[in-house]
């Protein structure tokens, strides 16, 4: 008769999987770092919105930041896909790290000048979107060459953990700062963080292309897209993440949200609640990396991100409204963690940057469109019931998806074809890529 584990055992077991921790000195290194740009990276995200609106009070100013930075992200995160499978990821990381830097010089000089200049806001906005477009499908798709494959699942849940981490404390810092010490302090704190990031990025391991690795090209794009297409697991990642951003990312209209519950007090509450939520099922994310069902946790981390937007919709207690919202950031990130390994798990070395680069797309589209969309329906139907449909929109299309995509729902590293092929593959000799078929 086997002993039942003890109390302590089954909370221990409940913790943060800390195997690529140990096992990984460059995982290590981008943790750490990626806490420090995070933090940089934040405090600059909130102090430049609102350096705008201290230069021009207008709304539409401040709005104007998202136009500016969505096309440059789209593009370069293309682009920087092709380039990840092309070059050194090292380089590409230690490279585009620094021009972030440079240009969080460029806000501390503007930000220093007895007359602040405008336009200069803007340029910056483009370039930090260009820059990160560049940056992340390296980033993402470094992770599965430096982490052992069984421990992907638990390097995506502490990649996740130091993301919420950063979105904690970075704009509740940056608030604080720029508001006892002004717009030039924060900038000083973002220079100083990437000074130090590219200083541990210059610790990395090179990461060379696989051997047949093709160069940035419009045909190098295309055959990633079809190899997504033709795989209905990855297409439904990325389909059930862009459903779920359009039709439940309500951001844009909390403000008014905060207004009909008379509840002004609340918003940054608002703000904050998602990555709260996302930051405690981090904190007890140790039963996700002996699951293998990934694809059960993109369905269902999806439909309880809409259920509770649509709860946080209906409910006309504030603090009911933001208990939904905090439940809706622990269902998007369980959604993320299966995306994130189901990608590492899978995707061919050779493919793997113009893969992340479609990932960026996805990430970034939704939202945005999400936010027209929330805008134009609350203009139309009210702020609640804006919010309550979106909710219900999006677990309808999560549910016909899924229906759609069987292989997705059914996904299980331990059968799965690709998930076997990189498992026997070894990581000095990347495996080609399998061809899509004819369509």
């Amino acid at each position: 008769m086997t002993s039942r584990p003890s109390l302590a055992a089954r909370l221990a077991a409940l913790l943060p999987d800390l195997s690529p921790w140990r096992s990984s000195a460059d995982f290590r290194l981008l943790w750490v770092q990626g806490i420090i740009t995070y933090f940089g990276s934040f405090m600059a995200l909130i102090a430049l919105p609102l350096q705008i609106k201290d230069l021009t009070g207008s709304p539409l100013a401040v709005g104007a930041m998202g136009a500016v930075e969505l096309v440059p992200l789209v593009v370069c995160g293309l682009y920087g896909g092709a380039l990840a499978d092309a070059a050194d990821r090292r380089k590409i990381i230690l490279a585009s790290e620094a021009g972030l830097g440079l240009l969080a010089v460029i806000l501390l000089v503007n930000a220093a000048l007895p007359d602040p200049m405008l336009w200069p806001l803007y340029v910056v906005a483009a370039g930090v979107s260009a820059l990160s477009g560049l940056q992340r499908p390296a980033l993402d798709s470094l992770m599965a060459r430096i982490v052992p494959h069984d421990q992907l699942p638990a390097a995506a849940a502490l990649n996740s953990l130091r993301w919420q981490a950063g979105a904690i404390l970075g704009p509740s810092l940056a608030g604080l700062v720029v508001a006892y010490a002004g717009h030039p302090t924060a900038y000083s704190v973002t220079v100083v963080t990437f000074a130090a990031s590219v200083l541990m990025c210059r610790r990395l391991a090179p990461a060379p292309p696989a051997e047949k690795g093709a160069k940035p090209s419009l045909r190098g794009i295309v055959e990633g897209a079809r190899y997504a297409w033709s795989r209905p697991v990855l297409l439904g990642t990325y389909a059930i993440d862009m459903a779920a951003m359009f039709f439940a990312f309500p951001n844009a209209i909390f403000p008014f949200l905060a207004d009909d519950l008379g509840a002004d007090w609340s918003l940054g509450l608002m703000y904050a609640a998602d990555s709260v939520g996302a930051l405690l099922l981090g904190l007890t994310s140790g039963w996700t990396a002996r699951v293998r069902r990934h694809g059960l946790f993109v369905v269902c981390g999806a439909a309880v991100w809409g259920l509770a937007i649509a709860a946080a919709g209906w409910f006309g207690n504030v603090w009911l409204v933001l208990c939904c919202l905090a439940l809706a950031g622990a269902g998007d990130m369980l959604s993320g963690l299966g995306r994130s390994t189901i990608w590492n798990q899978t995707i061919p070395e050779a493919l793997r940057g113009r893969l992340a680069g479609i990932e960026v797309l996805s990430y970034s589209v939704g939202p945005q469109l999400g936010q027209v969309r929330a805008g134009s329906m609350a203009s139309w139907t009210g702020t609640r019931a804006a919010i309550w449909s979106g909710g219900v929109a999006c677990v309808a299309s999560v549910a016909v998806l899924a229906a759609t995509l069987p292989k997705l729902v059914t996904y299980d590293s331990a059968t799965d074809e690709d998930a076997l092929r990189r498992r026997a593959a070894r990581p000095e000799e990347p495996e080609e890529p399998a061809a899509a078929p004819a369509t």
